[in-house]
């Protein structure tokens, strides 16, 4: 018996928690709506646009085939969700667009890609806040720079040099962000990296992680670990817009 109360009150407090991140996750959902619908003029015109254009197609398409019933409600649900990932791509491009050119960008950046990448802030630095960042993912390890390019060549070939020694015949990729020549855009960083050849499992992703952990790292003074743009917690927001 007092089994099975303790079964049905810890199934309570699940529903109970479940309850609450979603009314969470709309809370965040519904703040970045409004900080995104100050600064973008055109966000409401093109997801009421999307909305409205694609509801019209399927009446019409409903009412030549006769199926206006079943195409009806489905345009509705096709019109919300392109509304929602319009949404979803104009607060990506405008969280990124505010957060370009800061210190720390780039961890920041780093920490919000999605799938299976293992992130260590800050493996090297110096005074002037230039930085490196580690990244371990199917490609191998990748060295992510930013700050002044001609400091990070040095610091990049010596954090290269320090991890060659335990990674074995695991490929080392090197990028710096940046707009220059040679360099990657912040908002193309993810699709860069997710663009590299896949050459190792999560097994030996494993693995690395953990021979690199012992080596450590050591951050530079001041060094930061990753800034957001003031009141926009995009990392919550991808979150909750996935598990929509």
């Amino acid at each position: 018996m007092a089994k099975a109360q303790a079964t049905k009150e810890a199934k309570a407090a699940a529903k109970a928690a479940r309850k609450k991140a979603s009314r969470e996750r709309r809370t965040q959902l519904w703040q970045a709506f409004k900080m995104q619908r100050k600064d973008d003029k055109l966000l409401l015109p093109l997801m009421i646009g999307s909305l409205v254009g694609i509801i019209a197609v399927a009446v019409i398409a409903g009412l030549l085939t006769g199926a206006l019933v079943f195409l009806l409600p489905l345009g509705i649900l096709l019109g919300l969700l392109v509304a929602f990932v319009i949404f979803g791509r104009r607060v990506q491009k405008s969280v990124f667009a505010k957060a370009e050119g800061q210190a720390g960008a780039a961890g920041w950046a780093l920490d919000n890609l999605r799938g299976s990448w293992r992130v260590k802030q800050a493996v090297t630095g110096n005074a002037h806040l230039d930085a490196v960042h580690r990244v371990i993912g199917k490609p191998g390890v990748i060295l992510v720079g930013e700050g002044s390019a001609s400091r990070l060549r040095t610091l990049l070939a010596q954090e290269k040099k320090k991890i060659a020694r335990v990674v074995g015949d695991t490929p080392i990729y090197d990028v710096i962000v940046g707009n220059d020549e040679g360099q990657v855009p912040l908002k193309k960083l993810e699709r860069h990296l997710n663009k590299l050849p896949k050459n190792i499992n999560g097994k030996r992703m494993d693995s690395l992680e953990s021979r690199l952990s012992a080596l450590g790292g050591r951050s530079g003074p001041g060094m930061p670990k990753g800034p957001m743009p003031a009141g926009a917690k995009m990392k919550n927001v991808q979150r909750s817009m996935r598990r929509r």
